[in-house]
């Protein structure tokens, strides 16, 4: 067992006994075997890096393969095609209203799912766009420090290339309105898309970006596309007149994003750089309006076809942007506005935010609030987190970019006075007409109560002159948080119902003039992309045909905007043939629109079985959320399966020193989905699905078959469960298991680990986590059962030829690690006994190994055990002295033998964790 293909007809065979002896584990026995080759001298761990190494580079061509498939054709030219296709007949103005307004708002966000190196999304993006194939040179690279300025030149690199396909795209639309209508083509302003970002901006649950380093951001952003209009400009005419005031400009934001790049903290320095921001420059630039008119004017008098189509696109691009690489999102918890509020309005802390009381306090004071100039001074020394945000948005609209709306996500929103609060403080510092204020829900109760609390504030006066104004409702969902806490189907219909209610408030207040600005964060599930299977089914799954007719028949404009987040959704902009692809896909899909007269789906007209269904598997996962055993089996390992894939920390701020009490509420939604996923079964996705169907498997299975809506729902389950392994959750339980360990040696089978052995079945024999793994083990089989009786109904809409292929792919993967997971822990045991100091013991140092906080249980060992030591020859002096009497001698045996095999072996296993998300499709 010594390649690959031999590792995978092993498991194969073992897969066989299991219809001998059904509690057989074939990936547990794999994994034994592996031990023993490797504890035996047969097997050494450059081979088990030779295999694993293999195994990298085809999880990066699955998930190569899978980009492909959902975005392909990626040829020009036939994407040009499938455009023009899009281009229905009718006359101008229906033309126009079309491509006018976006199809999509497209942000580019930075949770941490950053799992790849920039060398693989490289290779991944290029074999998606080309034949498939991945250098081996690409894996066992070092990984990069995931910083937040990381984050943002990803970011940047993604917008440019979407920028770049836009573009290309709005070239093509102008070009054919040009053939179609010559004597009206000029009106046409196409605008099909618009992007944004809030990385660098996001300040919910993190404290460390600072107010200048998100002016910093904005000032870079400027320059780089300011420079980026003067590249274009110049290829349409190197000696344009304009570039006499463009080129000047981005010299200038360069100038001064240099300025706010550096240390803020002195006074004297901020006082520097603020005045040289604030001071009249000729060169400084804060709005385009005048540049787009004028190449406008220029482009309705040319006689050159195509170059008029040149300085339209390049309007076209400063009218979607502005002076950014695209529009940004300021992000606070409503926890901070409520603080922020109370010291405002209420010092005497009597105020109730959830009481009817405090909105019409608040409306009062909306009403009668008088605008406050402010300063970088007063910036620097605001200590609120949400009213910092404000200050900071009122000196980019003041001193970086006039036109562009800033956008303030309220995180965790669950009362009609947090939004309130925010407009208070908008209308304070005198940017109420540039901040488009957004709640969002995605936690339990917000969704639970967000119908109620958007009937409430639709119907406040003091809101609606606000939306009116802005020209928008906007909104924020989120499936993270809302698919940890009540899974990802019934998270995904519990959004849509609220989306729905969204558009009766809008009708029911007179707001069917103002569009609906729903922003979907998308979310775990089986990645960042939440649906798997297609580009329609990603673009539904966040915004349903339902929601969008509830709007279309009220006669509200859509506005659908979704998030491309970190490695997973930069990929899909990670070269120009990508972006041009990706794009095209949205446009001939129009997200933004939809049939008003479509026929109803069955799912939402059979009520009395959608809905009973829909709460049976909200109650199965909260049982699992709830369940003592379902958390101590998520955090049995703490955080230690997972590399770190992102600035943003992955556990919430707590006390974090036990993790055998880790609650699952400390563990943010992406590692708590990434954990699932190693672990071998995606709870949040399948689990509940089986036992909602149970006694009325024929009716729910001909409801789900006949609903579009339904089988898209379980396209995702099936997705899920097509890689998911019950027995590989029972594998990781039988770690702890002291019979295991005890048993391993007998027969004298492994006599030489007689001792480690012991010493481990000795320690665990109190251990709770072999039941734990068995007990959920069980819970998730029997779930399991009855899905499958369900899935016996329901058509398989997407069937995957490959998928043994895939599930024995990660069999193979689990033992692998399994098996060094068992080196880690028998030479972890092994280490000799050493003296206690800085209250560390040994057997701390051991939990430490058994939870995967490897880092710190090696720090231990070295502090421990030295390999070097301090020399008298280092010393310069002239009395003699016959002590030490023999050559200074470290602890090297120990940290060849074992400091070192642990370090490399859980190194190996964090590789591990990267192909197994791959094949998952997924970053976090």
């Amino acid at each position: 067992m010594k390649t690959v293909d031999e590792l995978l007809a092993r498991l194969a065979d073992l897969h066989g006994r299991t219809a001998e002896t059904p509690m057989f584990n074939p990936v547990f026995q794999l994994s034994l075997d592996l031990s023993r080759k490797l504890e035996g001298g047969e097997m050494t761990l450059d081979q088990i890096e030779a295999l694993i190494a293999e195994l990298e580079v085809d999880a990066l061509e699955e998930r190569a393969a899978r980009l492909a498939r959902m975005v392909e054709p990626m040829d020009v030219d036939a994407n040009s095609a499938d455009l023009a296709g899009a281009f229905e007949e009718g006359d101008f103005a229906t033309f126009a209203k079309r491509w006018q307004s976006p199809q999509l708002h497209a942000v580019f966000t930075a949770h941490p799912t950053f799992l790849l190196t920039p060398g693989q999304s490289d290779a991944v993006a290029e074999a998606a766009s080309g034949d498939g194939t991945i250098d081996a040179a690409c894996v066992g690279q070092e990984r990069p420090d995931i910083t937040l300025p990381y984050e943002h030149e990803r970011a940047m690199r993604a917008i440019g290339h979407a920028q770049g396909a836009r573009d290309a795209i709005v070239g093509q639309i102008l070009d054919h309105a040009r053939r179609t209508w010559p004597d009206e083509w000029h009106a046409l302003a196409p605008l099909p898309f618009r992007f944004a970002t809030w990385v660098g901006y996001d300040m919910d649950g993190r404290t460390d970006i600072t107010w200048s380093a998100s002016i910093g951001f904005r000032l870079a952003e400027k320059a780089e596309r300011l420079a980026r209009y003067v590249a274009a400009l110049r290829d349409i005419d190197a000696d344009h007149a304009l570039l006499g005031e463009l080129v000047p400009a981005a010299d200038y934001a360069a100038e001064r994003a240099e300025d706010f790049a550096g240390d803020l903290t002195d006074p004297a320095a901020l006082s520097v750089a603020a005045n040289r921001l604030t001071a009249s420059d000729p060169r400084k630039l804060l709005s385009l309006a005048r540049y787009i008119d004028a190449l406008e004017d220029e482009a309705r008098g040319s006689e050159d076809g195509a170059r008029a189509v040149r300085l339209k696109t390049l309007a076209a691009a400063m009218r979607a942007d502005g002076l950014g690489m695209g529009w940004i999102h300021f992000r606070v918890n409503a926890k901070q506005l409520h603080n922020a509020i109370r010291r405002r309005l209420d010092p005497e802390g009597n105020l109730d935010l959830a009481s009817k009381g405090a909105v019409v306090h608040l409306r009062r004071a909306i009403a009668d609030v008088t605008p406050r100039a402010s300063n970088f001074g007063a910036l620097a020394i605001e200590a609120s987190t949400a009213i910092r945000q404000f200050l900071a948005m009122a000196q980019i609209l003041r001193h970086v970019d006039a036109d562009a709306p800033i956008r303030m996500l309220i995180a965790e929103c669950e009362e009609p006075a947090t939004v309130l609060a925010a407009l208070y403080f908008a209308k304070l510092f005198g940017i109420e007409d540039k901040v488009d204020v957004s709640p969002l829900f995605e936690t339990e109760t917000a969704l639970e109560h967000g119908g109620r609390l958007l009937d409430e504030l639709l119907a406040e006066e003091v809101y609606q002159d606000y939306a009116r104004r802005r020209g928008r409702v906007a909104i924020q969902t989120g499936f993270s948080d809302a698919g940890r806490f009540v899974g990802q189907v019934p998270a995904s219909l519990a959004i849509e119902r609220l989306q729905g209610r969204l558009a009766g408030a809008m009708a029911a207040n007179g707001l069917t003039g103002a569009a609906a600005l729903i922003f979907n964060t998308h979310g775990e599930s089986m990645g960042r992309g939440a649906h798997p299977t297609n580009f329609r089914d990603r673009l539904e799954w966040p915004l349903s045909p339902w929601a969008r007719r509830r709007f279309a028949r009220a006669g509200i404009a859509l506005e659908p905007e979704v998030s491309f987040q970190g490695g997973d959704g930069y990929l899909w902009f990670a070269t120009p043939d990508l972006a041009r692809a990706t794009l095209t896909r949205i446009a001939a899909l129009r997200p933004a629109e939809t049939d008003p007269d479509a026929p109803v789906d069955p799912f939402y007209r059979r009520t009395d079985l959608s809905l009973d269904f829909y709460r049976a598997v909200k109650e199965e996962q909260r049982d699992h959320l709830e369940s003592r055993t379902y958390s101590r089996a998520i955090t049995a390992f703490g955080l230690g399966l997972l590399n770190s894939t992102g600035s943003r920390v992955s556990r919430r701020q707590s006390d974090l020193s036990a993790d055998r009490e880790m609650s699952l509420r400390q563990i943010r939604a992406i590692p708590h989905n990434s954990i699932l996923q190693q672990l071998g079964f995606p709870v949040n996705v399948i689990s509940g699905i089986g036992h909602a169907a149970e006694g009325s498997y024929e009716e729910i299975g001909q409801l789900l078959s006949e609903s579009p809506r339904g089988r898209q729902l379980m396209r995702l389950a099936r997705s899920a469960n097509a890689l998911a392994s019950v027995k590989t959750v029972a594998a990781y339980g039988e770690l702890f298991n002291s019979a295991y360990w005890a048993s391993r040696p007998y027969r004298g089978t492994e006599s030489h680990l007689a001792p480690a052995c012991e010493a481990l079945s000795e320690y665990l024999v109190k251990d709770d986590r072999v039941g734990t793994f068995r007990r959920l083990a069980s819970r998730l089989r029997v779930d399991v059962m009855k899905f499958h009786r369900l899935m016996d109904f329901v058509p398989d809409d997407a069937p995957t030829p490959d998928r043994e292929d895939k599930r024995r792919m990660i069999g193979v993967l689990q033992a692998l690690r399994l098996a060094l997971l068992q080196t880690m822990f028998i030479r972890a045991v092994s280490v000799p006994v050493f003296s206690r100091a800085n209250d560390v013991s040994r057997d701390d140092v051991l939990e430490m190994v058994f939870t995967l906080r490897v880092d710190e249980a090696l720090a231990q060992l070295r502090r421990a055990y030295p390999v070097s030591f301090p020399r008298i020859d280092r010393f310069d002096l002239t009395e003699q002295t016959d002590w030490p009497d023999g050559a200074d001698e470290g602890y090297e045996a120990i940290h060849r033998d074992f400091i070192g095999p642990i370090e490399r072996a859980h190194a190996l296993s964090l590789r591990i964790s990267t192909a197994i998300a791959n094949i998952f499709g997924a970053h976090g």
